[in-house]
């Protein structure tokens, strides 16, 4: 029994080895387990790097103040919500992108990277212009305080307006993903945030030459950090270390490919609007109970992002397998690969939760001593908890779709579970029923755990399969 469990061992580390390092490109034969493997573990270290910057960003922030937590909190909400276009537009490069490696059409690959990144460009310069001027009217709609605002605007002004190195990081390493070379976009991911650990303290705390910057610091951090990983991915693209390889020649706007993405992320657009303007409103309502708890709840959503990234990361696996079998006319593997998935992230996501149960309060301790910060923070952690099961299957579920260029379906299960309910759920619990903060996290746990349900049985219909992109 030793030696077969050193056998096993073995075997996994060399695939593990293979996977980080993208020696492994074909997805549409062999054993789909060994495809899941390949495919999540790059993007659970990529989306994991995101949620370790997450955790030690807020870490040095809140060494600053309550305020500077609270901006970041405020901050990120909006952006998600003016990021909505691009996201909508990565969800269609993934899954038009993997649609025609799956039927080895590199061509129309190179195309639609190209277009992707051209329409990201023109989003990001929109978003910029606006962030950048209204940067304080931004955060008082947000229902940030007077203090709060002349501490925290030259973070929202700095991030919003470069905001272009955080678009292209995010958009480029899609492009990566739906072609199956996952390690290039986990490499950027670490390049990107291993700077921004780096430079965080520097930038925030003035080390050295560099003059304290307070919030606005972990800003410039960010800027540079995920600037010099978009440097890296147009090398990558350019220089032929993808099975995605662009020439200046392929830079031409090609129309038809230009409009065919834009078709299929308007599902993706509304998709994402539908369900980030949720939390923007939630953002809102918990800003009614002040500084603190907003602070609270803005770092336990925060911890939050360490373990729901990885499961992102599997859900994203999912959708490449989804498009690329998809392009291979393989729609019953695509199929088993998504309750495969779903099936190993639940795994994850309960174990991670019995942590949280646990816990809750002595990890946003961590964070921050102040007693509120600590009982909000903790109470979201556990409550939120309780359905995490539940969100591993919704997440898979949700990108499989996408991945298939079906993202007009998540858009209707968005819309129920989000608006129809969460939303008013929410209010009804935390300012009707005065459950305060409690209430809020309730109506998000139920939720997600609504999403999940309507996901999967949606799901079983079959109708994604159908999908041309």
């Amino acid at each position: 029994m030793p030696h077969l469990n050193r056998i096993t061992f073995k075997r996994l580390f060399q695939y593990f080895i293979v996977a980080v390092t993208g020696k492994e490109t074909e997805f549409t034969t062999g054993s789909i387990r060994k495809a899941i493997f390949m495919l999540s573990i790059p993007m659970i270290f990529e989306m994991m790097m995101e949620s370790i910057f997450a955790i030690v960003d807020i870490a040095y922030v809140s060494q600053v103040s309550v305020n500077a937590v609270a901006t970041i909190g405020l901050t990120e909400s909006v952006v998600t919500l003016v990021y909505a276009v691009a996201i909508g537009l990565s969800m269609a490069a993934t899954a038009i992108v993997a649609r025609r490696i799956g039927a080895k059409d590199i061509k129309g690959a190179q195309e639609a990277a190209v277009q992707a990144i051209a329409l990201g460009v023109l989003v990001s310069i929109i978003v910029g212009v606006l962030g950048f001027l209204y940067a304080e009217d931004i955060l008082a709609l947000m229902g940030a305080e007077p203090d709060l605002i002349a501490e925290g605007s030259g973070y929202t002004r700095l991030l919003l307006g470069g905001n272009i190195t955080i678009l292209l990081l995010f958009l480029i390493n899609a492009i990566f993903r739906g072609a199956g070379d996952a390690s290039v976009a986990m490499w950027a991911l670490v390049l990107s945030n291993g700077l921004n650990i780096i430079l965080d303290p520097i930038f925030i705390f003035g080390w050295g030459p560099v003059p304290e910057y307070g919030v606005m610091g972990a800003a410039i951090a960010t800027n540079i950090g995920r600037g010099t990983a978009v440097l890296f991915q147009l090398a990558v693209l350019f220089f032929g270390w993808s099975r995605i390889q662009i020439g200046f020649k392929d830079i031409v706007i090609r129309f038809s490919v230009m409009l065919n993405l834009i078709k299929v992320s308007l599902g993706g657009i509304a998709q994402f609007l539908i369900g980030t303007s949720s939390w923007v409103f939630l953002m809102r309502m918990m800003s009614e109970f002040g500084s603190e708890v907003l602070a609270g709840y803005t770092i336990a959503i925060r911890v939050m992002l360490f373990t729901l990234m990885p499961s992102w990361g599997m859900s994203n696996a999912a959708a490449t397998l989804v498009g690329q079998n998809l392009g291979a006319q393989q729609p019953e593997r695509a199929e088993t690969s998504v309750w495969k998935t779903g099936k190993y992230n639940a795994y994850f996501m309960g174990a991670v939760s019995l942590l949280y149960l646990f816990f809750a309060y002595d990890i946003v301790g961590w964070f921050n001593t102040n007693p509120v910060v600590v009982e909000i923070g903790g109470l979201c952690l556990q409550i939120i908890a309780i359905g995490y099961v539940f969100y591993a299957y919704g997440m898979v579920v949700t990108q499989a779709f996408n991945g298939a260029g079906d993202t007009g379906t998540p858009t209707k299960i968005n819309l129920i579970a989000f608006w129809l309910f969460q939303l008013p759920f929410a209010y009804l619990a935390a300012i009707t029923f005065e459950l305060g903060a409690m209430g809020v996290f309730i109506a998000i746990t139920a939720a997600e755990v609504l999403l999940a349900i309507i996901s999967m049985v949606w799901f079983k219909k079959g109708n994604w399969k159908k999908v041309s992109v």
